[in-house]
């Protein structure tokens, strides 16, 4: 009979734990003891590894023309000239009364990863390679903007993403799917499988496992973390074991439920690092009322903003564009997302929350509701006048949606005496346009014809 003899840390394990203490294992603890200021706490909260080597962002201030007719509603926006100022001066522009609004280029983070899944995934990565985790396995639709930004975020860190894709493989690989199909390891599941994510996920995991590896629950590694100390200690005696589990298989679900609500918590983090950013006082500043406009699918990326905003005590107001969910079903995700960042991160910021019925997002429909996903006519020669005048492109999907949320906001606001700043947050969507070709075959062979104004 042989005898297991528990092999003592390695160096890796020692500078894991090391790092824990940067990846909030001990954050709650030094949160609850200590009466911190708002920039003391987002200090704590953001003292860890990070996926983006920096949070910065570019800003631009995009230019109406006043010479052409203000947006109405119903009208194209081909009635309109944009400018965009791709270095403003924030005290001078902030001050004046320009016939303007600002944007924050996230989409410019990364070439394939779309901005905001880029923030998600900004604390998440390191929190998966501080648990030794060798495999990721996530879902989602054929085009989906998840699969391909976690597909790429891995195979940069050397971890192996595999991506269970909802329905049938397309006859032609393009956008989305095309870049998680070259970056991981893609399955194709039939909708009937694909219902139950729960069980295909995790049978999924558990093949990949075989008799050898080890399959972790996202929660359990969130929960570990999130502890005064026995993520830190986890960590250390799992990776002790690394030898009797060569392979670790971790899932994440992004979707609906309490397990995902949890890991909204770690996705929020990397906006709140921007808001950080974004609050310098040679940027948008901390004084300054201003109001944030974000296109939301899930949602996660408005109430993280909007969770940075008030941690840090700024006068920021978040408007969310909802795209595929109802009002109660966003307000629903808001409340969730709100009451597991406060379990986790302790009762210091409570009285920020006195008001959370009243909500911390403003929720709003687009200037022109549709079914999720659908595209109306005349929208893809609206991105195309953009982009041909700013250099910025949009998609109909989502980002447009905010540009023309920003525009109506910014119309109210000029109106009143005393108005604010409107500041849309870009949240990406460029390889969306690629699979929005395939489906929108007759929309998009219109911009053949017609050149620029």
């Amino acid at each position: 009979m042989s005898m297991k003899v528990e092999s003592f840390p390695s160096k890796r394990a020692i500078s894991a734990f090391k790092r824990s203490f940067h990846s909030g294992h001990v954050l709650k603890q030094c949160v609850s003891n200590v009466k911190l200021s708002k920039e003391e706490f987002v200090s704590k909260l953001l003292d860890r590894r990070w996926t983006l080597p920096s949070p910065d962002a570019k800003i631009h201030q995009i230019m109406l023309s006043t010479s052409k007719v203000q947006p109405q509603p119903g009208r194209p926006l081909s009635d309109i000239s944009f400018w965009n100022n791709t270095n403003p001066c924030f005290s001078h522009s902030m001050a004046e009364k320009d016939d303007s609004f600002f944007i924050v280029r996230d989409d410019l983070l990364h070439p394939l990863i779309n901005g905001n899944k880029a923030r998600k995934l900004d604390a998440l990565i390191p929190l998966v390679e501080d648990h030794s985790v060798t495999d990721v396995v996530t879902c989602g639709g054929c085009q989906s903007a998840h699969t391909a930004a976690v597909a790429v975020s891995c195979s940069e860190r050397g971890l192996k993403p595999h991506l269970l894709l909802r329905g049938e493989q397309p006859e032609i690989l393009t956008g989305y799917n095309l870049m998680s199909t070259i970056y991981g390891n893609v399955t194709y599941v039939p909708r009937s499988l694909y219902a139950n994510r729960e069980k295909m996920l995790k049978s999924h995991a558990d093949y990949l496992a075989g008799s050898s590896g080890n399959v972790l629950r996202f929660d359990d590694i969130l929960e570990a973390s999130l502890n005064q100390s026995d993520g830190a200690l986890n960590l250390l005696q799992k990776d002790a074991n690394r030898s009797d589990h060569p392979r670790k298989i971790v899932i994440v679900n992004e979707g609906a439920g309490d397990v995902v609500a949890l890991l909204d918590v770690i996705l929020s983090l990397g906006l709140i690092r921007l808001a950080q950013y974004l609050s310098q006082n040679h940027l948008l500043g901390k004084e300054r009322v201003l109001k944030f406009v974000v296109d939301s699918g899930t949602g996660t990326t408005a109430v993280g903003l909007a969770l940075g905003a008030i941690c840090l005590g700024l006068p920021w107001e978040v408007t969310a564009v909802m795209l595929a969910d109802s009002y109660d079903g966003y307000r629903h995700q808001e409340k969730r997302l709100i009451s597991n960042f406060k379990r986790h991160f302790d009762t210091h910021i409570d009285h920020c929350f006195d008001d959370i019925d009243k909500g911390i997002v403003h929720w709003v429909e687009r200037c022109h509701p549709r079914k999720f996903g659908n595209v109306l006519e005349g929208e893809l020669e609206a991105c195309q006048h953009i982009a041909q005048q700013t250099g910025i492109l949009v998609d109909p999907v989502y980002t447009l949606s905010a540009w023309e949320m920003a525009m109506a906001l910014h119309k109210k606001e000029a109106e009143v005496e005393g108005g604010v700043q409107v500041v849309m947050l870009h949240t990406g969507g460029t390889l969306g346009m690629f699979g929005l070709a395939q489906r929108y075959k007759s929309y998009f062979s219109k911009l053949k014809v017609g050149s620029s104004s």
